[in-house]
C-alpha cells in the first residue's frame, strides 16, 4: 500500500522532506542545568532521526529567565553554540532536517529556575493554576529585549548548522500570553484588541526573519505554533486563532503548528462544537501556509485520516518515543510490529534518558505503559 504522509514534501523555500512526518517537539528534562546538550539525549535524539522527514527538538530558551523546564536546551549564550551543534549534526547526520524550537516561558516559568525567582509576562496576572505566581509586567524596554533575543537565539541555531527553526507561540508560554486576553491586560502597543495582542508575536517573527537574512540563507526554515484556545475566561477563542492564522499566512512563515492533544479534538470551550480545531486552520488558511497537524495519531492508519482533509504535514511525539522505527516499519512492510505502548522495562531498549523516562511513568494518561513486559 502507497502512504501519502511518505511522499516527499517541498517548502516555498525549495527545501524538502523525504516524507511528511516530522518528530514533534516533546521536553526531555535531558540537558545539563547550564543548558548543554548531554549524551544520553543526543543519543534520543539520534536513534528518532533514521525516518522522520524532520526533528523538532525540544523547546530551548531564549533568555536566562525564559526557562520553563528542568533539564532544558540552552539558546541562549554565544557559548551554547557547540552544543547545539551536537545537536544539529546528531539529527542531521541520520538524515532528518534539524528544527530548533526557541520560547520564553513567561509566567509559566519554576520560579527556581530564575535568576531572581520572579517570573515575568504580559501582565501581572496569575495562571489559573494552585499555587501560582503572579508574573511581574513586563515593560517596554523589557519587551524589545526579548524580541531581540529570539533573533540572537534564531542565529545561533543558524550558526550550529540547523535546518530551521520552530518559533513556540502555543501551550501558554510568553508569546501566547501577549496573544491571550488572560493574560495580556495591557493597554499600551503591546495589547488591547486582538489586533493589538498579536503585536508581540508578530513581531518575534519578524526580528527572527531578519536575523535570518542577515545571517543565514533562503534555505533556511522557519514555522510557528500556536494553541487554537484557551479554557481560561477572557481566554483565546478559536474566532480570535482564526483572525490570527489570517495574519499569520501573509507573515514569511513556512509552516504552522497546530498544538492539540487530539488531531480530531473540537473545542475546548464549547463542546457542542465538536469540529477539529486543526482541520479549522486547514480549511481557513491551509492554501496559503502549510499547517503541520499533530495529537494522538499512533498508527499509519489513523496518520492518513488525518491527512485526508487536507492538512500536508504530520508531527509524531509520544508514538515516536514509543516507536522509534515507526517510519522504518512502514517502508519495510512491518506495519503490524509498530509499538503503541510500552513497558517499565523498556527504557533502554527504546532510548530514553532517565529524566523523561520518570515523567513517562509517573504522569498519568502520558500513553499506556504496562507494569512489565508480560503484563
Amino acid at each position: 500500500m502507497t502512504r501519502k504522509f511518505m511522499d516527499s514534501f517541498t517548502f516555498k523555500n525549495g527545501v524538502t522532506l523525504k516524507n511528511r512526518v516530522l518528530m514533534a517537539p516533546m521536553t526531555n528534562f535531558s540537558s545539563q542545568d547550564n543548558g548543554e546538550v548531554t549524551a544520553e539525549e543526543l543519543e534520543y535524539y539520534r536513534v528518532r532521526s533514521g525516518g522522520v522527514g524532520a526533528v523538532l527538538t525540544a523547546v530551548a530558551n531564549v533568555t536566562d529567565d525564559g526557562k520553563g523546564f528542568h533539564g532544558e536546551i540552552g539558546a541562549h549564550r554565544d557559548d551554547l553554540v557547540p552544543s547545539l551543534k551536537k545537536l544539529a549534526d546528531t539529527i542531521k547526520g541520520e538524515g532528518a532536517k534539524a528544527i530548533l524550537q526557541i520560547f520564553h516561558a513567561g509566567r509559566m516559568s519554576p520560579p527556581e529556575l530564575l535568576p531572581d525567582n520572579q517570573t515575568v509576562s504580559a501582565s501581572a496576572v496569575a495562571p489559573v493554576r494552585e499555587g501560582a505566581m503572579t508574573p511581574r509586567e513586563l515593560t517596554n524596554e523589557e519587551i524589545e529585549q526579548i524580541i531581540k533575543a529570539f533573533g540572537d537565539a534564531t542565529r545561533r541555531a543558524i550558526e550550529a548548522g540547523f535546518d530551521g527553526v520552530e518559533i513556540h507561540g502555543a501551550n501558554t508560554y510568553l508569546i501566547q500570553q501577549f496573544f491571550s486576553p488572560h493574560s495580556n491586560r495591557r493597554d499600551d502597543k503591546w495589547g488591547g484588541s486582538v489586533e493589538k495582542r498579536m503585536t508581540f508575536p508578530l513581531a518575534v517573527i519578524d526580528e527572527v526573519n531578519k536575523t535570518v537574512k542577515e545571517h543565514g540563507s533562503d534555505s533556511f526554515i522557519v514555522g510557528y505554533r500556536l494553541s487554537p484556545e484557551e479554557r481560561e475566561e477572557p481566554g483565546i477563542t478559536t474566532e480570535d486563532t482564526l483572525t490570527f492564522a489570517d495574519r499569520l499566512a501573509q507573515e514569511d512563515l513556512h509552516y504552522l503548528h497546530v498544538s492539540v492533544q487530539d488531531f480530531h479534538q473540537g473545542s475546548m470551550r464549547d463542546e457542542s462544537d465538536t469540529a477539529s480545531r486543526v482541520q479549522l486552520i486547514q480549511d481557513r488558511i491551509g492554501e496559503k501556509l502549510p499547517i503541520i497537524g499533530v495529537g494522538s495519531l499512533h498508527t499509519p492508519d489513523d496518520v492518513e485520516k488525518a491527512m485526508e482533509g487536507g492538512v500536508p504535514l504530520i508531527a509524531l511525539g509520544r508514538e515516536i518515543i514509543v516507536e522509534p522505527d515507526w517510519i522504518q516499519k512502514v517502508e519495510t512492510g512491518r506495519e503490524e510490529e509498530i509499538r503503541t505502548s510500552l513497558s517499565v522495562d523498556d527504557r533502554e531498549t527504546l532510548t530514553v534518558p532517565e529524566p523523561l523516562w520518570q515523567a513517562i511513568v509517573n504522569t498519568k494518561g502520558w500513553f499506556p505503559v504496562k507494569e512489565h513486559q508480560n503484563a
